[in-house]
C-alpha cells in the first residue's frame, strides 16, 4: 500500500504537506570560487568553513590517497577526539564526543545521503562505504545541522566520492602485507561528449592476525556527472559492497591469555556477512540567487550475523535487512540585504525491513566455544520504517564580521511492525549445553509506533580578520529507538514504549587560518543527554527504560605547522569527560547509584600527531615520509569504576616515492614498537577481559597511473 495512505499515518501525511509547502519551483545557477576551505555537509552544498558554526574536520582526498587506510581508523583517527577501534576486518566501534561503543549516536553519509535508514542503524557503517577510494571525508564533531535528523548526536561522517576526470585517466594499485593482507584498487574516468564517467573497484583479502578472523571484501562504485543545457547538473552514483568475514568482533580474552596468547579467539565460530547497495540521482539547478536540489535514492542492505559478543548471554544467528526508497529535497534562496540565505526542504524515507533470528546453544571446551546446535526460530518479523522530515535553515549577516544561523527540523517517523510468530512470553534454553536452565523471552504483538520530534539549532560566527574567527552554537538533537530495540524484546517484557533519547549540545570555538603554513583551531563543548535508554536487571528479567542521563564535555584542538620548507608537524588533542549524570542500576541485592561515575570505555585523553618530511633534493624529489603517534588515554572498565585500562601509545610509519610521473611505490608500518594494546577492555563477571589490538604489521605496494 502506498506510503501515507492509511489513516494511522496521519502525522506523516501532515509532515509531507508541510514538506511540499517548503519546496518551491526550480530556479537557475551560480558558481563562486573560494580560496578558503569549504564544507558541504551542513547544507549539502559548498559553504565557507569559517562561516559555519560547527566543529568540522575536512580530510582531503590527497590525505586519504597517501594514508591508503586498511581500516577507517587509520584516517578518521586524525580527527580531534575521534577514536575508531577495529573489531574485525573493517568493522569498528566509534567514539566521538561519546564513549567508544556501538550506540546509534552517529550519522553516516555518502555524498550527503544516509547509508542506512535511521531504524536500521549499524555501528559498523563505514565498512559499507569504500573509504580508501574516497575524494575526502568531512566529519562534523557533535550534532549535525537542521539537515540531519535522528542519530546525528556524537558526529556526522560524510564520505565524498571522486568526481569524473576531464580527460581519460586510469590507475591500479596492488598491495600486500602481514597476515595474508592483499588489496587491489582500480579506477578509470573520462568525460565523453559532456558525460563525466568514473568507476572504482576495491578487492581486499586478509587472513586476520588472530585465529579465524579472515575477511574478504568486494566494492564497486560508479558515478556519472552531466551538465544540462538548462544550466542544471545531474549526478548519478551507485555503490555496491560485499563483505564476508569470520569475526572476532571485539572478542575479548582473559587477562592471562591477552598477555600470553593474544592471537587466540574463543569465539571463532562467529561470522558476519554484509551486502549493501545504494544508488542516487541528484538534480541541481541554480540561478543568480536560488538553487533547487532533488536527490531520489534507493538502497538495499542485508546482514547475516552470528555475533561473537552475544555467545555467552544471548546467542543467536540472525538474518536482517531493509530496502529503501527516499528523497532529499532542498530549495535555497539568497537575498541581497545582509547576505541573507534561506534553505528549506524535506527528507523522505520509506524502508521496509525484516528480522529472522534463531536461538543457538553452544558447547564449550575451557574458554573456547567449540560447536553449537540450532534451537529454532525465536524472532521472525517484518517492520516498515517511514519518515517525513521538513526543515528550515536561515543565515544572515547584519554587519560584515557577523554570520548568524538558525535552523528548525521536524521529524515524523513510524514503525509498522508485524510479528510472524506467536506473541507474548516464551522460554529459551541457556546459552550453554552444560546448563539445564532456561530464560523467559518476549515477542510483542503487531504494533505501530509513531515518533515526532522538533529540533532547533542556533549558531553564530564572528570574523576578527580573514584568518581568525570564532563560533558559538546550540543544537538540540535526538535519537529514535531502532527496530531491534523496540521489537526484538529479549527479556524485556515491554520494549515497544521506549521514547527517543534527547540531547542538548553547546559549544564555542576559535579558528585560525585554514590554509597556509600554519593552521589551527580549538573549541570546548558541553552535551547533556536525557532519556537515555537504561537497561536494568529487576529480579529475573531485564527492563529497558528511558531513565538514563549522561553528561559529556571537553576541550578539542588541532594544528598544522610547516616549520621548514621540507618539514610539517601536525596533530590533534582532546580532553573530555563522559559521566553518568543520573543512572541507577537495579538488581536483586538492591539499587546501585552510578551517578557521577565515569562511563566505561570513555578515555579522557585522545591524541594524534604526525611529522612529515618531503625533501627537495634531485634524487629524493617525490619522496614523502610520515611518522605518526596515536595515544588513547586510560579509561574505566566497568560502571563501578573499580578497574582501569591504562591506555596505549602506538607509532606508525608511512612512505611514498614517485619513481616516475605515473609510478609510485608506497609502504607503511603499523604499530612499529609491536606494543600490546586493546581495542576494548572491560571488567565483567569478576575478571578483566581485553580485546587485543593488532601487533606490528607491514604493508607495501605500487600504484600505476595511465
Amino acid at each position: 500500500m502506498p506510503l501515507l495512505v492509511r489513516g494511522r499515518h496521519r502525522r506523516l501525511a501532515l509532515a509531507l504537506v508541510l514538506s511540499s509547502a517548503l519546496i518551491p519551483v526550480p530556479l537557475l545557477a551560480q558558481e563562486a570560487q573560494q580560496l578558503q576551505e569549504m564544507t558541504v555537509t551542513g547544507t549539502r552544498e559548498g559553504e565557507l568553513k569559517s562561516e559555519t558554526p560547527a566543529a568540522i574536520t575536512i580530510i582531503k582526498g590527497g590525505a586519504v590517497g597517501f594514508v591508503k587506510p586498511a581500516h577507517p581508523s587509520e584516517i578518521i583517527g586524525r580527527v580531534p577526539g575521534a577514536v575508531l577501534m577495529q573489531t574485525n576486518g573493517e568493522g569498528h566501534t566509534t567514539g566521538l564526543r561519546q564513549p567508544i561503543g556501538t550506540d546509534a549516536v552517529y550519522s553516516y553519509l555518502e555524498d550527503g545521503v544516509p547509508t542506512r535508514a535511521t531504524g536500521f542503524f549499524n555501528h559498523n557503517a563505514l565498512f559499507e562505504v569504500n573509504v580508501p577510494q574516497a575524494d575526502g571525508i568531512e566529519v562534523t564533531r557533535g550534532p549535525g545541522s537542521a539537515l540531519q535528523g535522528s542519530d546525528a548526536i556524537g558526529g556526522v561522517f560524510n564520505v565524498l566520492s571522486k568526481p569524473p576526470a576531464d580527460k581519460p585517466e586510469a590507475s591500479t594499485t596492488l598491495e600486500a602485507g602481514s597476515y595474508g593482507w592483499g588489496r587491489f584498487l582500480g579506477s578509470a574516468s573520462d568525460t565523453i561528449d559532456g558525460w563525466g564517467l568514473r568507476g572504482d573497484l576495491n578487492l581486499t583479502h586478509s587472513d586476520g592476525w588472530r585465529d579465524a578472523t579472515g575477511y574478504d571484501r568486494q566494492s564497486a562504485g560508479f558515478r556519472i556527472d552531466r551538465p544540462l543545457s538548462s544550466g542544471a547538473l545531474i549526478k548519478a552514483s551507485m555503490s555496491v559492497t560485499n563483505v564476508d568475514q569470520q569475526t572476532g568482533a571485539n572478542a575479548r580474552l582473559s587477562g592471562m591469555d591477552y598477555k600470553n596468547r593474544a592471537s587466540d579467539n574463543y569465539h571463532y565460530l562467529a561470522y558476519r556477512k554484509v551486502k549493501a547497495a545504494r544508488a542516487s540521482l541528484s538534480y541541481e539547478r541554480e540561478d543568480a540567487d536560488s538553487l533547487v536540489s532533488l536527490t531520489p535514492f534507493v538502497r538495499w542492505n542485508e546482514m547475516d550475523l552470528l555475533a561473537s559478543f552475544l555467545m555467552s548471554s544471548d546467542p543467536s544467528a540472525a538474518l536482517s535487512g531493509h530496502q529503501s526508497l527516499g528523497l532529499l529535497a532542498k530549495y535555497r534562496h539568497d537575498f541581497a540585504p545582509w547576505r541573507t540565505r534561506l534553505v528549506t526542504g524535506a527528507d523522505l524515507d520509506y524502508s521496509p525491513g525484516f528480522r529472522e533470528e534463531d536461538r543457538l546453544r553452544f558447547t564449550k571446551s575451557g574458554e573456547f566455544f567449540r560447536s553449537y546446535t540450532n534451537q529454532g526460530r525465536i524472532y521472525d518479523y517484518d517492520v516498515t520504517y517511514m519518515q517525513a522530515s521538513p526543515y528550515v535553515h536561515a543565515e544572515t549577516s547584519p554587519f560584515s564580521p557577523l554570520r548568524l544561523q538558525a535552523g528548525l527540523r521536524y521529524d515524523a517517523m513510524s514503525y509498522d511492525y508485524q510479528n510472524n510468530l506467536s506473541t507474548g512470553a516464551f522460554t529459551v534454553p541457556n546459552a550453554l549445553t552444560s546448563s539445564a536452565t532456561t530464560s523467559t523471552y518476549y515477542r510483542p504483538g503487531d504494533a505501530t509506533r509513531y515518533f515526532s520530534h522538533l529540533s532547533p539549532s542556533l549558531g553564530a560566527t564572528w570574523a576578527f580578520s580573514p584568518d581568525l574567527n570564532t563560533f558559538a552554537r546550540y543544537k538540540h538533537s535526538f535519537r529514535a529507538p531502532s527496530e531491534s530495540q523496540l521489537f526484538r524484546s529479549g527479556q524485556n517484557s515491554d520494549s515497544i514504549h521506549l521514547r527517543p533519547v534527547k540531547v542538548d549540545n553547546y559549544e564555542i570555538g576559535l579558528r585560525g587560518p585554514d590554509r597556509g603554513d600554519f593552521t589551527w583551531e580549538t573549541g570546548i563543548f558541553h552535551m547533556l543527554k536525557r532519556d537515555d535508554i537504561l537497561t536494568l536487571q529487576d529480579a529475573s528479567q531485564r527492563i529497558s527504560s528511558n531513565n538514563g542521563k549522561t553528561r559529556h564535555y571537553g576541550f578539542e584542538a588541532a594544528a598544522s605547522w610547516k616549520f621548514l620548507p621540507e618539514w610539517t608537524i601536525g596533530g590533534s588533542g582532546t580532553y573530555a569527560r563522559h559521566r553518568y549524570a543520573g543512572w541507577v542500576a537495579r538488581g536483586t541485592s538492591g539499587n546501585v547509584d552510578l551517578t557521577g561515575n565515569d562511563i566505561p570505555t570513555a578515555p579522557r585523553v585522545v591524541h594524534n600527531a604526525t611529522l612529515v618530511w618531503q625533501p627537495k633534493g634531485d634524487w629524493l624529489n617525490g619522496l614523502t615520509l610520515e611518522a605518526e603517534w596515536v595515544h588513547v588515554g586510560p579509561y574505566k572498565m566497568d560502571d563501578a569504576n573499580t578497574n582501569t585500562y591504562s591506555g596505549h601509545h602506538l607509532f606508525n610509519l608511512r612512505g611514498a616515492y614517485a619513481l616516475a610521473e605515473n609510478l609510485e611505490l608506497f609502504g607503511r608500518v603499523i604499530n612499529v614498537g609491536d606494543s600490546q594494546w586493546a581495542t576494548n577492555a572491560t571488567y565483567t563477571s569478576g575478571r578483566e577481559e581485553f580485546a587485543p589490538g593488532a601487533p606490528l604489521s607491514v604493508f607495501a605496494g605500487i600504484t600505476a597511473k595511465f
